[in-house]
């Protein structure tokens, strides 16, 4: 698949296998369809739009052999809770101290804030992996330390102090809206 600004992937990278199908967005997944099942919540994850230049056709189904990315994507999941929109992205970490913005992308930072101040949910889940940690960060509290710190990471001491621990459990995995339930009712 060829990425947006010709960024090509080399297929012969070593790729660690080690933790697949564990990984925070799986298990958000999980918690969303044990939501959509216990009617609780609907919240979904959002496709990338995809251009497809190249379809060949196996078996009567269309398979995608060459595309790239239409436009960037905003958030990773949106959906509706209680009558309340919610919007938020989810993102992992190996670091022990921070939080790099690298990894969230300035069009998905002006989507937050436009949830934001129209009244919507608007957050980020982040995983540090190593510290087997997951906060909520408010999209408020993104976008002011954004705004008011010069540096290009969150320390982990910003998640500590600011954002909202989500405990793991058997069953929702990641029981984000025990934490949406204490902020928004």
């Amino acid at each position: 698949m060829k990425y947006p600004k010709g960024v090509v992937i080399n297929s012969s990278q070593n790729i660690e296998y080690k933790h697949r199908g564990m990984g925070l967005e799986d298990d958000i997944n999980m918690t969303n369809q044990y939501y959509a099942d216990k009617e609780i919540a609907f919240i979904y994850k959002k496709p990338t739009p995809i251009q497809a230049t190249k379809i060949e056709y196996v078996n009567n189904r269309k398979i995608i052999k060459e595309g790239y990315f239409k436009e960037p994507s905003t958030t990773d999941y949106n959906g509706l809770y209680d009558g309340k929109y919610i919007d938020f992205e989810a993102k992992e970490t190996n670091l022990l101290t921070s939080f790099p913005l690298s990894n969230i992308h300035s069009h998905q930072i002006k989507h937050i804030n436009n949830i934001i101040n129209n009244r919507g949910i608007g957050f980020i889940i982040v995983r540090f992996t190593k510290l087997n940690k997951t906060y909520l960060l408010l999209g408020k509290d993104l976008i002011d330390y954004i705004d008011t710190c010069d540096k290009k990471s969150i320390p982990i001491r910003y998640f500590e102090e600011k954002a909202y621990i989500i405990e793991d459990k058997y069953m929702p995995r990641v029981d984000y809206l025990e934490v949406v339930n204490n902020i928004w009712r």
